[in-house]
């Protein structure tokens, strides 16, 4: 299946209202079990940076797992950031979590200054995925843990409006929509692969963890 592109910014209220009442918790846990996984030893206590953050719920679950570091989220859809806004004022996490409104490449953060950097469902939304790989060489520090997931595109539409029926057929129509248009848009791992070489990241590993999912990670 060829890759058909979706919109890069998720700017509709009722799809950011549907994303933001989803229960992910599933793959959301997913990624930081992941992370501790592949950064097994790694101590986060300084500053994280979650770029895509959406409706930050990863941010927040990040935030939990490691209570030392602090986490700006950075996203383009000021509909998921309100959410986000929320889901962090729900949690108590104001101090230590700050949410800020910003596009790839030239989102006015601070270059080098992250102590690790995370990103969740992103690259399926970037139709140049070399911005995504580029803000991981400007952003965080040498060094620092950087851990991407996203979706993997599948081999055939049919396979995508399965992968639908199996994890979302009680879901709302907006969000099995968007999960197959994601699953179209979505990169394949050897797409991934050819990325991070191009981007001077070759020393990264790409890998699927499920049979929806990759993941890319490495140190910067």
């Amino acid at each position: 299946m060829e890759r058909v592109p979706e919109p890069e910014l998720m700017n509709d209220p009722a799809q950011a209202q549907a994303y933001a009442q989803a229960d992910f918790s599933l793959p959301h846990s997913m990624f930081v079990d992941k992370f501790r996984a592949v950064f097994p030893d790694e101590v986060i206590e300084g500053h994280v940076l979650d770029l895509g953050c959406g409706a930050a719920d990863i941010t927040v679950r990040f935030a939990r797992a490691f209570s030392k570091c602090r986490l700006d989220g950075v996203d383009g859809a000021m509909p998921m950031l309100r959410f986000g806004q929320e889901a962090v004022a729900g949690e108590g996490l104001q101090d230590r979590i700050r949410l800020l409104h910003g596009y790839l490449p030239g989102a006015g953060l601070t270059p080098g200054r992250y102590d690790a950097l995370i990103c969740n469902s992103l690259l399926h939304h970037l139709n140049d995925p070399l911005v995504l790989w580029e803000a991981v060489r400007m952003y965080a520090r040498e060094g620092a843990p950087v851990f991407i997931m996203d979706l993997a595109r599948p081999q055939s539409s049919k396979e995508a409006a399965q992968l639908v029926e199996l994890y979302a057929a009680s879901e709302p129509e907006i969000l099995r929509r968007d999960f197959y248009n994601s699953l179209r848009a979505a990169y394949r791992p050897d797409e991934v692969r050819r990325q991070v070489v191009d981007a001077g990241l070759a020393h990264f590993t790409v890998e699927m963890i499920s049979d929806r999912h990759l993941i890319a990670y490495g140190r910067r």
